[in-house]
C-alpha cells in the first residue's frame, strides 16, 4: 500500500486492521471477538480507534468522554473524538472513555466497541494528505453500549491504549520505510534521466552525497524496523508491551526525522517538478506534503523522544 504513495487510502484502507481491530482481538470476549474479527477481515465491516479527543492528543489521560452503568449492564456513552481515521466509514469504533457506576473507581479509564448506532454521529474533517483516509469528528451521543461490549476490564482501559499505540506505531515506520526506499528509486531514476549543463544529474558530485544520504537513511529505516519485527515474532503480546514501546518509539522518531530529510533532498534534487501535483514528480510532491502525517499521528516526535528515554 506504501508503494502507491496515496497515503490517505492507505490509511483509510489499514487502519481498520492495524489499529482498530488489535483491541477487540487482544481483549474482547467471546463471542463478540470472534464474530467481529471475521466481519472485519471478511470486509465487511470496517473498525475505527477513537480515542483521541479535541483537548486529549498525547496526553491520553485527558479524555473527557464518560461511559455510565446502567442497572441492566449496559452504558450510556456521550463525548466527542476527533481526527479519528476511517472514521466516516466505520461500523464499529473502539472507544475509550471515563466510566461511572462500575466496579472501578469512577473516572477510571474504560475501553468499549460502539458499533455506529442511534447517537452516534461523524462528520468529515479535511487533511492535507487525503480524503480517502475518512477522517472524521466523532459524536456520542446517550449511545447504549451493550455490557458484553466492554474490552478487557473495568478501569485497565488505558493498558489497552497505551499497548495497542506499540502496533500503530511499529505499523507507520513499516510504511515510511518503503515509502521512502520508493522516493529514494524515483530520485534515482530522476537523476540518470535529467540533463543538467549538458550532462545527467547523476554526473553531479553534489548530486551523488545527496543520493548517499538518503540511500543510507532509507537502508538504516529498513534495517530498524526488521529488527524490532524480529524481536515482535519473539515476544507474546504482553511482552511486546512490556519491553519494546521505548525502543518502538525511537524508531518512529527518528523515521519521521528521518523522512523529512529524505523528502527535502528529493525537492531540491527534483526541482519545480516536485512542486506540482501532476506529472513524473507527483510522488515527490506528495510525500513531502504530507509527511507530517506520521511525524504527528500516533504520537508526536518530541512524545516519542521522552517515552523513549523513560523507558530506558
Amino acid at each position: 500500500m506504501s508503494r502507491t504513495q496515496a497515503k490517505g487510502y492507505g490509511a483509510g484502507l489499514s487502519a481498520s486492521i492495524t489499529i482498530g481491530l488489535p483491541p477487540v482481538k487482544n481483549f474482547a470476549r467471546e463471542p463478540l471477538r470472534t464474530r467481529v474479527i471475521n466481519e472485519v477481515l471478511s470486509g465487511d465491516k470496517i473498525a475505527a480507534l477513537a480515542i483521541t479527543e479535541a483537548f486529549a492528543g498525547s496526553d491520553v489521560q485527558k479524555i473527557r468522554s464518560k461511559a455510565h452503568k446502567q442497572p441492566d449492564g449496559s452504558w450510556i456513552l456521550n463525548g466527542t473524538k476527533k481526527w479519528i481515521t476511517g472514521g466516516m466509514y466505520a461500523d464499529y469504533f473502539t472507544v475509550a472513555a471515563r466510566t461511572y457506576g462500575g466496579s472501578a473507581p469512577d473516572g477510571s479509564i474504560s475501553c468499549f466497541l460502539v458499533p455506529r448506532t442511534e447517537g452516534v454521529a461523524t462528520k468529515y474533517i479535511p487533511t492535507m494528505y487525503s480524503a480517502a483516509s475518512g477522517t472524521a469528528y466523532i459524536t456520542f451521543d446517550k449511545v447504549r453500549v451493550p455490557g458484553e461490549n466492554l474490552l478487557g476490564e473495568e478501569g485497565k482501559g488505558l493498558f489497552i491504549v497505551l499497548s495497542n499505540f506499540n502496533h500503530e506505531r511499529w505499523s507507520i515506520c513499516v510504511g515510511l520505510a518503503r515509502s521512502m526506499r520508493l522516493v529514494v528509486e524515483e530520485c534515482l531514476i530522476w537523476a540518470s534521466q535529467r540533463r543538467v549543463f549538458d550532462k545527467p544529474l547523476m554526473a553531479q558530485p553534489v548530486i551523488r552525497l545527496k543520493l548517499a544520504g538518503m540511500i543510507g537513511q532509507a537502508e538504516a529505516m529498513q534495517a530498524w524496523v526488521e529488527h524490532i519485527t524480529n524481536q515482535m515474532c519473539h515476544m507474546d503480546y504482553a511482552t511486546q508491551a512490556r519491553h519494546l514501546a521505548g525502543p518502538i518509539a525511537f524508531m518512529k522518531m527518528m523515521f519521521t526525522r528521518w523522512a523529512g530529510e529524505i523528502t527535502d533532498e528529493a525537492v531540491q534534487l527534483w526541482g519545480g517538478r516536485a512542486l506540482t501535483t501532476t506529472g513524473v514528480g507527483r510522488y515527490i510532491e506528495r510525500a513531502h506534503r504530507s509527511r507530517k502525517f506520521e511525524a504527528v499521528g500516533g504520537g508526536s516526535e518530541e512524545i516519542m523522544g521522552d517515552l523513549g528515554v523513560r523507558q530506558l
